[in-house]
């Protein structure tokens, strides 16, 4: 499991390294107007939560970092991302079972559920992939490329050609 999202985070990397601190924070793309840098940190704000909370086995994820100088310098990015990266690796596969209190506000107030680890980083892993979909968008948008062609794509999406059957 830490070895598919460190993959995914080293995809964030890669795309930092390709493109300029101008075209990471910009912000023109409508109709939300947010840069790759701001789903970029945010998507480490989720990790950054999730990997502070566990000493304590309690994370809040209403309480994030939002390090602007991480959404408007590739720099900076990249040394987020490897820092999450580096922390994700401390984590045994032993430790996947424990159970850990996620909170979040719901939009009516903050709640409280049991999660085990596992369950919170895949959570957060699909939360990036999300993410990492959002800023497809605005690469597009840009006129940047892709470095990588699975870039924002959900591992489980059917390729092209391909038919669901019941």
């Amino acid at each position: 499991m830490i070895e598919a999202i460190e993959q995914n985070l080293q995809r964030g990397i890669q795309l930092l390294k390709n493109i300029s601190d101008e075209q990471y924070s910009n912000k023109t793309v409508a109709p939300y107007n947010s840069s790759i840098g701001c789903h970029m940190r945010h998507v480490l704000d989720v990790f950054s939560c999730l990997l502070k909370g566990l000493d304590a086995k309690s994370v809040d994820f209403s309480i994030r970092e939002r390090n602007e100088c991480a959404e408007q310098e590739t720099r900076v990015g990249i040394e987020y991302f490897e820092s999450v990266i580096h922390q994700l690796k401390k984590i045994k596969q032993e430790d996947f079972n424990t159970i850990i209190k996620v909170s979040d506000n719901m939009g009516l107030g903050k709640e409280t559920a049991n999660y085990s680890l596992a369950a919170a980083l895949m959570q957060a892993q699909s939360h990036a992939i999300h993410h990492y979909a959002s800023i497809g968008y605005l690469i597009y948008q840009l006129g940047i490329e892709l470095p990588n062609s699975d870039f924002g794509y959900n591992p489980t999406t059917p390729k092209k050609g391909m038919c669901l059957k019941n």
